[in-house]
């Protein structure tokens, strides 16, 4: 069995890669990010089971769930924390206020703790690797929980935003809206609330829509997202070397829209393509190629076929074929 770098005495990153984080802030993390969602879904499960959810409300829920998902995979990943392409203002804008519609944070503090997790992934540093407590039986079930939801709050240290994303920080766009992040959080109820009042022409459709579109799609967005780094760290296929234990995981990939193709994400980060083999479809990369045609998205950063081959494990003839930049997804 591989044994864990956190059990070898690595030393932690320096301090001034991180800030302390004060009790308050962490009961909010509590609150907001750990047992909310899950008090949603506990009542969630009931509902659907006694009296179901109206055609309505699910079609809302899915709208915002795919705005919600593609705002993190495309705007808040793959464009804010790797650039893996460029894009018109506009465009920049909008996929902003789609990933914070998700609710998992502002931009500079997303990317600042993601890059941090690159650079030390499955290692001491990491703010949330599934193997921080051990690599078998309760200690791996641990980690597992840690890296779900648990470091949210058991973090004393978050990263520093001036040490990880000067990029954004002087970005003014990106500081306003760091800086109106809880109106885009009440965007996030307001938004399936009136579409849910005007749809019914009907208080009870208002409430309902909160309740599917807001409230679980919420607690569904968080949990599909986090599996990437609990699950995707965890269990699943790694047909690439890579110095950690990131995986692939289908049925992630195909809730975070491509996303749970993680295995190949942590050999190339600034690849705009996650699943890079056959049959593994990718649904964000998509998403970009189409803003890449439109001439929304520039200098956008597809497979290079020949590191493909020279990172695979199995080197099978074929075996590392990947899509073009407009297909597969």
């Amino acid at each position: 069995m591989t044994s864990s770098p956190f059990a070898q005495g690595v030393p932690e990153q320096g301090t001034t890669e991180t800030v302390p984080v004060t009790a308050g802030r962490r009961t909010a993390y509590l609150v907001a990010l750990v047992v909310l969602p899950v008090l949603t879904l506990a009542v969630a499960v009931p509902a659907v089971w006694g009296w179901g959810i109206g055609p309505r409300d699910a079609v809302i829920a899915v709208v915002m769930y795919l705005i919600s998902i593609f705002g993190i995979a495309v705007g808040y990943h793959r464009h804010f924390t790797h650039r893996a392409f460029k894009c018109r203002r506009p465009l920049r804008i909008a996929l902003m206020v789609a990933g914070g519609l998700a609710l998992e944070g502002p931009v500079t503090l997303w990317t600042a703790e993601h890059r941090r997790h690159h650079k030390y992934a499955d290692r001491p540093g990491d703010p949330h690797s599934p193997w921080r407590y051990g690599d078998s039986g309760l200690a791996l079930l641990r980690g597992m929980a840690h890296a779900h939801v648990g470091w949210f709050y058991t973090a004393r240290r978050r990263s520093n935003r001036r040490h990880w994303v000067p990029d954004l920080l002087a970005d003014p766009d990106v500081r306003r809206f760091d800086a109106a992040y809880p109106a885009v959080a009440a965007l996030s109820f307001l938004l399936p609330a009136a579409v849910g009042g005007l749809w019914a022409m009907s208080w009870t459709g208002m409430w309902t829509a909160v309740f599917w579109g807001g409230l679980v799609r919420y607690a569904v967005v968080h949990h599909v997202t986090w599996s990437v780094n609990s699950i995707a760290h965890t269990f699943g296929q790694r047909p690439f070397r890579t110095r950690d234990r990131s995986s692939n995981v289908r049925w992630v990939a195909l809730l975070t829209l491509g996303e749970g193709w993680h295995n190949w994400h942590h050999v190339d980060p600034a690849c705009a393509r996650h699943g890079v083999l056959k049959g593994q479809p990718d649904p964000s990369a998509r998403l970009i190629r189409w803003f890449e045609r439109a001439g929304w998205a520039y200098g956008v950063r597809w497979p290079d076929p020949d590191r493909l081959t020279a990172r695979r494990v199995d080197t099978e003839p074929g075996a590392a074929t990947a899509p073009g930049p407009g297909e597969g997804s």
